[in-house]
């Protein structure tokens, strides 16, 4: 796609991963995000009919979330925890996968997906959250600038608004390194040299203050900022399925 309806005043044609984390810790499997819709790997016009997003996206089976999963040797039902950055279809997609688990949301984004923008609209697909089986789920909205998820420190959501209301982040603290996983507080990397907004976003200046705030964050941490949508990232820390510890 193009990089500049990512990030204001991007350039050229970039490759997107559209990823899910999966982190394992002693009192749950926490899922952030569950990408998009898994029928989208097979076939997106399956779920996006003659849109344009039919012809961008790629996928295979294996590359479903279900799929990943059973090959790290889980089941969608073993998954306790599951954390929702924005209600992005991207990101919102899987959703339907794990009735059984305790959900998180950021604030404000129940009535951001209910009536989003003309800029982003077209990002948010009723299906993916606001169908009544979705909304009878486990639901916990995030009313605080730091959720501590299990109490110990070891995974904590930031509310980083600004591509969406309730845009959350995640910072996980592994025994080795720290990583904060931005989901869509930033897109690429241009983002954060350039503290730039996405052309998308329901608010740029503050997403950029949230930018500021992140990379604060980060380097308090020491962590290590991985964009989940900078394909440069996904090299850096290895690819899909690799094991951080």
């Amino acid at each position: 796609m193009d990089a500049a309806h990512l990030v204001i005043g991007a350039e050229g044609t970039v490759d997107i991963p559209l990823p899910a984390y999966l982190i394992e810790h002693e009192q749950g499997l926490v899922l952030f995000d569950t990408g998009m819709h898994p029928d989208v790997c097979e076939d997106p016009r399956i779920v996006f009919g003659d849109r344009p997003e039919s012809t961008m996206i790629t996928g295979t089976a294996e590359q479903r979330l279900d799929n990943q999963l059973r090959m790290l040797g889980y089941d969608t039902t073993d998954v306790t925890h599951v954390v929702l950055s924005h209600t992005h279809t991207d990101h919102a997609g899987g959703l339907f996968m794990f009735p059984h688990a305790k959900f998180f949301i950021g604030p404000g984004e129940y009535d951001y997906a209910r009536n989003p923008p003309a800029s982003s609209a077209h990002l948010v697909m009723h299906q993916d959250i606001l169908r009544a089986e979705i909304q009878n789920f486990d639901w916990t909205t995030i009313d605080s600038p730091v959720y501590d998820l299990f109490g110990d420190g070891a995974i904590q959501l930031h509310h980083f608004p600004g591509h969406t209301p309730g845009e959350l982040s995640t910072l996980v603290r592994l025994p080795s390194q720290n990583i904060m996983l931005t989901a869509d507080t930033v897109h690429l990397r241009e983002a954060v040299d350039w503290r730039e907004a996405d052309p998308s976003d329901w608010n740029h200046e503050v997403g950029r203050e949230s930018i500021d705030r992140m990379l604060a964050v980060t380097e308090q941490e020491q962590a290590r900022l991985w964009i989940s949508h900078d394909e440069r990232d996904w090299a850096d820390f290895g690819g899909p399925r690799t094991e951080l510890k």
